[in-house]
C-alpha cells in the first residue's frame, strides 16, 4: 500500500507537469495521510512484539515476593508501630498483663520487720481486759503475727507473707501505742481505717510554767466538773482527749487538733470555761455548714 502510492503520486506529478497549485496541495495531504498509517501499523507491530518477549521472559517478577518486600519495609514497620489501629484497642489491653500486688514481705526484700510498743504500769491491767479486742484487728485485718512479751511487758508485732499492706505495722504500731496512752479501744481502732488520723501530745507546762495549786486548777479548767469541759471540745471539735496527770492526749484530723489545742491552752492560761462554750459553739456551728 505504501509503495503503490509512491507510484501514483510520482506519474501523476511527470504527467501533468502545469496542473494548478490547489492539485498539488490534496495530492501532499495524501502522502501525508499515508506515512502516518504507515507509521502507526509498524509502532503496533513492534509494541506486539516486545510485549510478547516480555511475556515469555525467565525473569518474570512475582507478585508475592514484591509484596513480601514491601510489608518488610521499615518504613512501613516504623508507621505501623507509630499509629496503632483504634479499632484493636479493646484487644490491646485484654493482652495487656496483671501482676498480682506485693505484698510486705515481697516489699521489703523478703525481710521480716518487728515493731515493740512498751506498756505503762498503770495500763498493764487494761490491756489484759482488752486483749481480745486489740488483737482481733490488727490479725484479722492488718495480718500481722502479735504477741505480748510478759517478760517485758511489750506488745511485739512482725509482718508475714500474709501482710499485704506494707505500712500495717506501723499502723498496728501506732493503734497499741494510742491505747498505752490512754484512748478507748473504739477510739484508736479509727487509726487503722482511716489515713489522716494524728495522734499529740503535750504537757500542761509546756503553755505555762505553773507549780503546786495553780498547776491543779489549770488541769481542773481542763477537765471541768464531771469532765463536762473536755466533753465539750470533743464533740465540738471531732477529737478525743486524754487528760493523763501533766500530760494532755490529743486524737483527731490536723485542722480539728488545732482547734482543740487553742482551747486547751486557752483554759490553761485562765480563760473561763463560759468563754471557751462560747467558742466552742460557734466552732461547732461552722464544722456542721462545713460538712
Amino acid at each position: 500500500f505504501f509503495f503503490r502510492s509512491t507510484t501514483t503520486t510520482t506519474t501523476t506529478t511527470t504527467m501533468a507537469p502545469v496542473q494548478d497549485e490547489t492539485m498539488t496541495m490534496m495530492m501532499m495531504e495524501e502522502d501525508d495521510d499515508t506515512n502516518i498509517d504507515s507509521n502507526t501499523t509498524t509502532a503496533t507491530t513492534t509494541t506486539a512484539t516486545t510485549s510478547l518477549n516480555l511475556s515469555n521472559a525467565a525473569t518474570t517478577i512475582d507478585p508475592s515476593v514484591v509484596s513480601s518486600r514491601i510489608l518488610q519495609s521499615p518504613s512501613l514497620q516504623t508507621t505501623e508501630e507509630d499509629e496503632p489501629i483504634s479499632g484493636n484497642d479493646d484487644s490491646q489491653q485484654q493482652q495487656q498483663p496483671t501482676f498480682r500486688k506485693l505484698t510486705a514481705l515481697s516489699a521489703n526484700h523478703n525481710q521480716v520487720e518487728y515493731r515493740r510498743v512498751r506498756c505503762p504500769p498503770h495500763r498493764y491491767t487494761p490491756l489484759r481486759e482488752h486483749w481480745e479486742q486489740i488483737l482481733t484487728p490488727l490479725v484479722e485485718y492488718l495480718k500481722l503475727q502479735v504477741r505480748f512479751n510478759t517478760k517485758t511487758r511489750s506488745i511485739e508485732m512482725k509482718t508475714s507473707q500474709h501482710t499485704l499492706d506494707t505500712g500495717a505495722l506501723q499502723k498496728g504500731a501506732d493503734f497499741c501505742s494510742a491505747f498505752m496512752l490512754g484512748f478507748e479501744v473504739q477510739d484508736a481502732v479509727a487509726l487503722l481505717r482511716l489515713d489522716d488520723l494524728y495522734v499529740e501530745s503535750f504537757q500542761v507546762t509546756d503553755v505555762k510554767m505553773l507549780n503546786g495549786d495553780h498547776l491543779s486548777r489549770a488541769i481542773g479548767r481542763v477537765a471541768g466538773q464531771d469532765g463536762k469541759t473536755r466533753f465539750a471540745i470533743e464533740n465540738a471539735t471531732r477529737t478525743r482527749i486524754v487528760v493523763a496527770d501533766q500530760r494532755i492526749h490529743l486524737l483527731g484530723s490536723f485542722a480539728n487538733l488545732r482547734v482543740a489545742r487553742n482551747a486547751i491552752c486557752d483554759l490553761i492560761l485562765g480563760a473561763p470555761p463560759g468563754k471557751v462554750y462560747n467558742s466552742m459553739r460557734s466552732v461547732a456551728k461552722r464544722m456542721s455548714e462545713r460538712y
